[in-house]
């Protein structure tokens, strides 16, 4: 448990809480031990990371309303955000899993990292307070936290392409689903936006919502409407 601590920049007092916000599930069934694994420490450190950012962007933001930072901290804490910071700091490599998990990926499974970070958070909690669990954090999110406040709107490409193209002539971009294959549960959808007599650009995503956000991503960089004369 040393290399882990030494990562973290933090010694823990009682290293039962680090052993069991590293014991995933898998292995706490193969060993029988039903009740040790990191479950109730993902819950806890979920709750320690909402409260701790959540304070600190209502610092940072005093003009801003709930729904602004409800979105700024959405961007820190999505599944997405905890699996890097769980990789930047090598945890993957110190989780304790049951041979199935190991011999399914499982040190590089994304969900297992993003609840073994959150667990961490909680054991960090319960051991030395919030302070504690605060100094960790600001350690792992500082930089996210200063890349929103740098830019703190997040980018709204569908949004800009709107306006790109109103200044051209008043018609809006269109959307359109132009495909999607997968079983039910695992969907990938394909989406294209048009606009005037031309295709902008297409885009894949797990709900259409995000194919077409990808659309219009491709559709900023093409610019293919680039050369119209303004109407």
């Amino acid at each position: 448990m040393d290399s882990i601590e030494a990562t973290i920049h933090y010694k823990f007092t009682n290293p039962l809480l680090l052993a069991e916000a590293l014991t995933h599930p898998s292995l706490a069934r193969e060993s029988h031990r039903s009740r040790f694994d990191n479950q109730r420490l993902e819950h806890l450190g979920d709750a320690v990371i909402q409260l701790v950012l959540t304070e600190e962007l209502f610092r940072l933001f005093p003009d801003f309303g709930e729904g602004p930072l409800t979105k700024m901290r959405s961007r820190l804490v999505s599944r997405a955000a905890l699996f890097q910071f769980a990789r930047k700091i090598s945890l993957g490599q110190h989780l304790l899993l049951g041979k199935g998990e190991i011999a399914n990926g499982g040190r590089e499974r994304p969900s297992n990292l993003a609840d073994a970070f959150e667990a961490l958070v909680g054991a960090i909690y319960l051991d030395g307070g919030l302070d504690a669990s605060r100094n960790f954090l600001f350690q792992n999110f500082r930089e996210s936290i200063e890349e929103i406040v740098a830019q703190p709107e997040e980018k709204n490409p569908k949004g800009a392409l709107q306006e790109c193209l109103q200044a051209i002539a008043p018609s809006s971009p269109t959307y359109h689903l132009i495909g999607e294959e997968g079983p039910e549960h695992q969907k990938s959808f394909h989406a294209e936006v048009r606009w005037e007599d031309l295709v902008l650009g297409r885009g894949s995503g797990r709900s259409k919502q995000e194919a077409e956000i990808n659309a219009a991503t491709e559709a900023l960089e093409k610019r293919r409407w680039e050369g119209r004369k303004s109407l």
